[in-house]
C-alpha cells in the first residue's frame, strides 16, 4: 500500500532494506456474535486512512503535540502494510491471521499498529506477543470488557480484556476511562480486581490527570496500548455504537500515550471500536488519524 491510500501517504517498505520502526495494518473483523452485523466497523480503516490526507504532506511539518516533527528530524520510520484479510463470522480464521501479522511484525523487531474492527482484534493481536513478553497492557475503553462469553462466544468485544488476563505472557492490566452504567456485572468487576487489574474511572483522570493512570505501570516495561474509541468524550469522537458522556479528552489520550512512551516501552498499539455509520461531520476520523499520528510519534521518541 502506498501514497494516497495508506495512513499518512507513507509507504509500504523503507528504502535499502531499512528496518521501520513501526508498522500499520489493519483488520476489519475479528470475532464476531452470531446474528450480528459488524459490517459497519470495516469502513474505518479506509475512514482514518482518509482522514490522515490532510497532514499527508506534513510530515516534516512542526507537530505541537509531539514538540516537533513526527520523525523528530529524521528519515520516515514507518510504514504501512495496508489490510489484512479478515471475513465477518469467520471468527477462529481471522483471530489466527491476526495474530500471524502481529508475529510477523513482532520478528522484524518493529512495533505493530493495529487499526480495527470492533474490540475483539486485540485479543489476537496480543496472543502476537506470547513470544515477547512480558508485556503490560494499557486498555482506554468505557467499559472493562471482562465478559467471559456473550452469545455462547468467548472472543467476542465484550470479552478482550478477560481473555488477555488469561494470557501468560501478561504481566499487568490498568484499565482507563471507565464510566456510567457499562456492561460490566458485578461478577466482571470482582473478576477484575481479583487478577489485580487497576481500574480507573474517566473521572479519577479528570480529577488527579493522567499519572492516576501511569503510576500503575512499572518503569521500565513493555507496554501495549489498546484503545477503543469509546474511551473518549462522545462531543470528540461520536462515532461509536456505545455514546457515553464524561469520556476522556483528546489531550488526556495523547497525555496518556506520551507519558507511557517516557515510562515505559510502547510494544505495541491498536485503536479498534471506530464505527463510521455513526459518525459526525467526520470528526470521529480525523480524531482518531490524530491519536495515530501521536502514537507513532510517542514510539519514534523511544528511539
Amino acid at each position: 500500500m502506498t501514497g494516497s491510500s495508506s495512513f499518512l501517504g507513507l509507504p509500504d517498505r523503507l528504502a535499502d532494506g531499512c528496518t521501520p520502526q513501526a508498522v500499520i495494518f489493519s483488520a476489519a473483523h475479528g470475532s464476531t456474535y452470531t446474528g450480528k452485523d459488524s459490517s459497519g466497523y470495516a469502513l474505518a480503516a479506509g475512514a482514518i486512512r482518509a482522514a490522515s490526507q490532510e497532514d499527508a504532506g506534513l510530515i516534516e511539518h512542526w507537530d505541537f503535540d509531539l514538540g516537533g516533527p513526527l520523525f523528530a528530524g529524521g528519515p520516515v520510520s514507518c510504514v504501512d502494510a495496508g489490510e489484512i484479510e479478515t471475513i465477518m463470522h469467520d471468527n477462529e480464521g481471522n483471530r489466527a491471521r491476526i495474530e500471524a501479522k502481529t508475529r510477523e511484525v513482532l520478528a522484524l523487531s518493529a512495533v505493530p499498529i493495529l487499526i480495527g474492527g470492533d474490540d475483539s482484534v486485540p485479543i489476537p493481536f496480543l496472543a502476537g506477543f506470547t513470544d515477547h513478553g512480558p508485556v503490560w497492557v494499557l486498555q482506554i475503553d468505557a467499559h472493562i470488557d471482562w465478559r467471559d462469553e456473550l452469545h455462547g462466544e468467548r472472543y467476542g468485544y465484550s470479552n478482550p480484556m478477560r481473555r488477555v488476563s488469561e494470557m501468560l505472557h501478561v504481566a499487568g492490566i490498568v484499565q482507563v476511562g471507565m464510566r456510567g452504567v457499562g456492561s460490566a456485572r458485578l461478577s466482571e468487576i470482582e473478576a477484575a480486581l481479583r487478577y489485580g487489574s487497576h481500574l480507573v474511572t474517566a473521572r479519577e483522570i479528570h480529577a488527579a490527570g493522567v499519572e492516576a493512570a501511569l503510576r500503575h505501570i512499572p518503569e521500565g516495561v513493555r507496554a501495549v496500548v489498546t484503545l477503543d474509541c469509546d474511551g473518549l468524550d462522545p462531543g470528540i469522537m461520536p462515532g461509536v455504537a456505545a455514546r457515553t458522556p464524561g469520556g476522556l479528552t483528546y489531550t488526556q489520550v495523547i497525555d496518556l500515550i506520551a507519558g507511557l512512551g517516557r515510562r515505559a516501552r510502547i510494544a505495541g498499539f491498536d485503536l479498534v471500536e471506530f464505527y463510521p455509520p455513526a459518525d459526525i461531520d467526520g470528526l470521529s476520523a480525523l480524531t482518531a488519524s490524530r491519536l495515530l499520528v501521536n502514537a507513532i510519534g510517542a514510539i519514534v521518541r523511544q528511539g
